[in-house]
């Protein structure tokens, strides 16, 4: 007997690739159990389903940075309070945070895929889950998305939850209207303008020479955050031209606000709507 739930929840989270560096992404998330009848006739209840497995998977994936840390290219460092990463990228330059434990997914591989994520899931979850259930399978899907998105990577320090995570991301679209009518030109723009983007804050900006860690040698521009929160520490340098730094914080409330005011710059008197998305299904609205 099988028993399947689809849409169950939605992974936001951050990971690092060679090439592109921080990727934030956003995966639907669909679940089948196999197994035996319990007492009940069940396999499992479906308020149970929904309740455990989201927490299990919020628990091991959902706002963190998933790392590659069997790759070359990654070196991982777990001290006592918080764990150190350096991610070495195609181009040469280098990531570097230091953060608590619990920011982190550390995965051993190489890079990661959505295979990787879903063999890790399934057997994080099924010995978490009562006896009567033999099998799981995990299926992990991007939104369809028909017009152009992009890929932020942020932290909000100022957060209750684990969104105060420096390097957690989403996969989100954008909708931009110019006098009610859709901007595709606007729309394209911001989505190569935040094509896998890090956006800081100014207030979190910091001297690297006041790092806890030692910063790597390099040849280009480097942009410095660092704050603290409930949850603890947070330390990030990064390539400048892979971040863009913003005069507030990066909630989705401020990122519409930020993009509306930018474009209202240059649409002078006409009425500029965005709907800016953080993720799937959710986002905030500003009018200019």
């Amino acid at each position: 007997m099988k028993l399947f739930v689809r849409d169950l929840t939605v992974i936001d989270s951050t990971y690092l690739d060679h090439r592109r560096g921080f990727v934030g992404e956003s995966y639907q998330v669909d679940v089948v159990l196999d197994g035996q009848l319990n007492e009940q006739s069940m396999l499992l209840d479906f308020s149970l389903v929904k309740k455990q497995i989201k927490a299990i998977i919020d628990a091991e994936v959902d706002h963190k940075l998933l790392v590659p840390q069997s790759a070359d290219y990654c070196s991982v460092s777990i001290q006592a309070d918080r764990t150190q990463v350096d991610y070495i990228l195609e181009d040469h330059s280098v990531i570097q945070l230091k953060s608590p434990h619990q920011a982190y997914c550390l995965l051993d591989a190489e890079s990661i895929t959505i295979p990787l994520l879903e063999a890790y899931l399934e057997q994080v979850l099924l010995v978490k889950l009562p006896k009567n259930i033999t099998g799981l399978s995990i299926t992990l899907r991007s939104e369809v998305i028909s017009t152009p998105y992009y890929h932020y990577t942020h932290g909000l320090k100022k957060h209750d939850g684990n969104c105060q995570r420096i390097a957690h991301g989403h996969r989100s679209k954008i909708d931009i209207y110019i006098n009610g009518q859709y901007s595709e030109l606007w729309v394209k723009k911001w989505a190569q303008r935040w094509s896998d983007i890090y956006l800081a804050s100014d207030e979190d900006l910091l001297d690297s020479t006041l790092l806890s860690f030692t910063p790597s040698e390099s040849t280009v521009p480097m942009h410095c955050s660092a704050y603290h929160s409930a949850q603890g520490y947070f330390e990030l340098l990064m390539p400048a031209s892979r971040c863009e730094v913003l005069n507030n914080d990066t909630t989705v409330e401020e990122l519409a606000r930020f993009i509306c005011e930018t474009i209202k710059q240059e649409e002078g008197q006409n009425n500029v709507i965005v709907y800016a998305y953080e993720g799937i299904g959710k986002g905030a609205i500003a009018e200019l």
